[in-house]
């Protein structure tokens, strides 16, 4: 069963678990098991995804249950109404706050550069007792990130701009330090749509979500003795 964090008769928020692909499409390359038709089967209805999350990726995924509300929710998506934060892991010590201001293009066959803008805090930081590269120990931060726009893989492509780069990426990442963790035990994508918030199209009521953590991601913070109210 997929964890249901929100819902009513029109809409839902749920945990999409890492590892999990959202929808069918052509990067599906043979696999029969998606987000959306296990919701389909939970919910005993047609469900519509308003928005989306890498299969690498956990978190809050806002769901419409009804295609009028599906297009209305994408209306208030594409106007920049929803607050979104993300929880990651990156390579290093970035500054305390900082935003990204750089452009991406749409990803495969979609060569159009975009603004791409996305703010960042540094929650956490950690020192581990193993070389990298040339220095003797090797440095990792937790951080809130919150896109500001949606283009394809965005907190990912930001962060390898930075030589920040998210760990257990394996397209955008840092293959020494995604190895490090691997042979720590943790075997995911350290990247997590922690929290959602955005007014409910019909009663104007405040819907502020956030996902729990997985045991993996739980793991790769312990093992960074990395501690704070993002574990709630």
């Amino acid at each position: 069963m997929i964890e249901v964090l929100y819902a009513d008769d029109t809409l839902a928020v749920v945990a999409k678990p890492a590892g999990l692909m959202a929808h069918a499409s052509p990067m599906a390359r043979g696999e029969d098991d998606f987000l959306d038709e296990r919701l389909r089967a939970q919910f005993g209805k047609p469900v519509h995804l308003v928005h989306r999350l890498d299969r690498a990726t956990s978190g809050c995924l806002l769901i419409a249950l009804d295609r009028d509300t599906a297009s209305t929710l994408g209306k208030i998506f594409m106007s920049r109404e929803v607050e979104k934060d993300y929880l990651a892991v990156c390579r290093g010590w970035p500054e305390q706050d900082f935003v990204v201001d750089h452009d991406l293009d749409g990803g495969p066959g979609k060569p159009e550069k975009k603004t791409a803008i996305t703010t960042f805090e540094r929650l956490a930081t950690a020192e581990l007792a193993q070389a990298s590269e040339h220095h003797p120990t090797s440095r990792y931060a937790l951080l809130r990130c919150s896109p500001q726009t949606g283009r394809y893989r965005q907190i990912r492509r930001h962060l390898k701009h930075l030589s920040h780069h998210l760990i257990g990426d394996s397209s955008h990442g840092d293959g020494r330090h995604n190895r490090a963790f691997r042979m720590l035990g943790v075997h995911r994508m350290l990247l997590h749509a922690w929290r959602l918030s955005f007014v409910h199209p019909y009663n104007g009521a405040r819907i502020d979500v956030t996902s729990p953590l997985d045991n993996q991601f739980r793991k790769a913070l312990a093992l960074l003795a990395m501690t704070g109210n993002w574990e709630s």
